[in-house]
């Protein structure tokens, strides 16, 4: 982001975090994300986000009402309608504490789990975009392509051909009527109000209606990797089942449903790992090698019937 947007944003985020003319007593402006997709900054309890260039205003206009009519599952934005800054689509958001990563085994599983059930069980009252789970997806390997050659690309390239073409984002998803946040890792929750409020999911950029097992996907396809201890995935769900979550049975095996979501994460979380390598010109490390693993073997067995997955 140009140094020049990066200071209009911290500008906006300032004026919205203090009414009238008073002098701010807060000190500076933090910038907490700065990325070709968004760049977010805070002030004091303020959050100023620039959404990605060319963000569709009606599309977020819908994600941004739905987040406000659910406070009890989205954070809800500080502003009904996003500002213009730079040709960039801006919204604001009050502050709230993220996960730490530095303290894996206070995760919040339960809470992510009972969050998504809850979201899943919500009525869409209003038309919505598609969930852009299955688009990012199709984007991310669409950077590998554009990053050339690469020896671990072809098991990747192999496993994504092999799914069904809604995953692709190549053919509309085979469920339009349950609501999905798009993009789930813990990431996506902060605790407000700050410091110890309850958890609160975050980010409305992928939210929208499809298939509820891909909200699942990511925990489900680090779990498949290896990446996620077994306890930890029976943590998250059990919990999501005993919310009463949509996405899997209520009992028994879950992967029918889970099994081309966590498929498609693994793909696109292999990607993006060979396209960092390769722009840092170093080899893959350990996890990144684990993913790529993972697509080998599963270019090597077609996708288990179930929930979209012929």
């Amino acid at each position: 982001m140009s140094s020049d947007l990066l200071r209009r944003l911290a500008a906006r985020a300032e004026a919205a975090a203090h009414a009238g003319p008073a002098r701010c007593p807060c000190g500076g402006t933090a910038t907490l994300a700065d990325r070709p997709d968004a760049t977010v900054v805070r002030h004091a309890g303020t959050v100023a986000k620039a959404h990605a260039p060319g963000t569709d205003p009606a599309e977020l206009a819908l994600r941004l009402a739905t987040a406000a009519r659910l406070p009890d599952v989205l954070l809800p934005p500080l502003r009904p309608e996003p500002v213009t800054v730079d040709d960039r689509l801006v919204t604001f958001w009050p502050y709230g504490v993220p996960v730490d990563p530095d303290a894996p085994q206070a995760a919040p599983w339960e809470a992510a789990a009972a969050l998504l059930a809850r979201l899943h069980r919500t009525p869409v009252r209003t038309p919505l975009p598609a969930m852009r789970g299955p688009a990012k997806a199709a984007r991310a390997l669409a950077r590998l392509r554009a990053a050339g050659p690469h020896p671990a690309a072809p098991p990747v390239l192999r496993a994504w051909a092999a799914l069904p073409a809604w995953a692709r984002a190549e053919a509309p998803q085979p469920d339009a009527a349950t609501l999905c946040h798009g993009d789930l890792h813990l990431g996506q929750l902060v605790r407000h109000p700050a410091p110890d409020g309850p958890w609160r999911l975050i980010d409305v950029d992928d939210l929208g209606t499809g298939v509820a097992a891909w909200d699942l996907a990511r925990p489900a396809a680090w779990y498949a990797c290896g990446l996620l201890p077994p306890e930890e995935w029976t943590r998250f769900l059990d919990a999501y089942r005993a919310a009463g979550g949509p996405a899997v049975p209520a009992a028994g095996d879950p992967w029918a449903a889970l099994d081309v979501p966590a498929r498609a994460l693994t793909v696109q979380t292999a990607a993006l790992a060979i396209v960092r390598a390769a722009a840092a010109r170093r080899p893959l490390d350990e996890v990144e090698q684990a993913v790529v693993n993972a697509c080998a073997r599963m270019s090597a067995l077609p996708p288990r019937p179930g929930h979209g997955g012929a």
